[in-house]
């Protein structure tokens, strides 16, 4: 029971998470950049800044579906980013740029967490299934769910991973933002900074649910097995 009471917390910190990155993000849009700049600018003089002229920033659909992606090198804003002119879509953009530029400086967590998703990728296809007949088969055939739940520890170690990635990438945002002329006060700090945490705090949740599911399946395992 005690680990059913886990899942329902994290379940509710996530929801709460989400809510407060929602609020941080409608609080912080009122903040207008300067001279009008967008997040498709940001990015633009950012990646400028920092010498990578090998990167295209492309506008995609949906709402906080902005991304890098390393395997076409292009930085994917949503159009309230790309378009809009507020500091925290000019922080997102700048975030995504982090990737890029972590990329290019071959930051070693970034190393490591694109050694792991071609692992990521193939697990996230068996692994429910795997784990699945595991369960039923755990106490005659207990190498079934032992490999499923090896399959899942990588998809927790990659949420761990994650996170000085997420963390780094905001960090270079920032960095940026204050000596490009940006953001030089606390006041023009405050809001990309907030944001930013308020985003953050989604890849802590969900590295935190992932391990709290990898120790459910290993107390079913050993619990099986005695």
């Amino acid at each position: 029971m005690s680990y059913w009471a886990l899942f329902i917390g994290i379940a509710i910190l996530g929801w709460v998470v989400q809510a407060n990155l929602e609020s941080k993000f409608k609080k912080y849009s009122r903040y207008s950049a300067p001279q009008g700049m967008t997040g498709a600018d940001a990015a633009r003089r950012m990646l400028h800044d920092h010498g990578i002229d090998n990167v295209k920033i492309t506008c995609v659909s949906g709402r906080l579906t902005d991304h890098y992606n390393p395997t076409d090198n292009t930085v994917n804003l949503s159009h309230d980013v790309y378009y809009g002119s507020s500091m925290t879509a000019v922080a997102v953009a700048a975030h995504e740029c982090g990737h890029a530029v972590q990329h290019a400086v071959e930051y070693a967590p970034v190393k490591m967490r694109s050694a792991l998703v071609p692992v990521v990728q193939f697990s996230s296809k068996i692994v429910t299934w795997v784990l699945l007949v595991g369960i039923f088969a755990v106490e005659r055939f207990p190498g079934i769910m032992l490999a499923g739940i090896i399959l899942f520890a990588m998809t927790t170690l990659f949420s761990f991973v994650t996170l000085p990635v997420e963390v780094d990438a905001s960090r270079r945002a920032l960095l940026w933002m204050r000596d490009s002329g940006i953001a030089t006060t606390r006041q023009a700090q405050e809001p990309a900074r907030e944001a930013l945490k308020a985003a953050a705090s989604t890849y802590v949740v969900a590295a935190l649910s992932s391990l709290a599911t990898l120790i459910y399946y290993i107390l079913i395992f050993t619990s099986r097995r005695d």
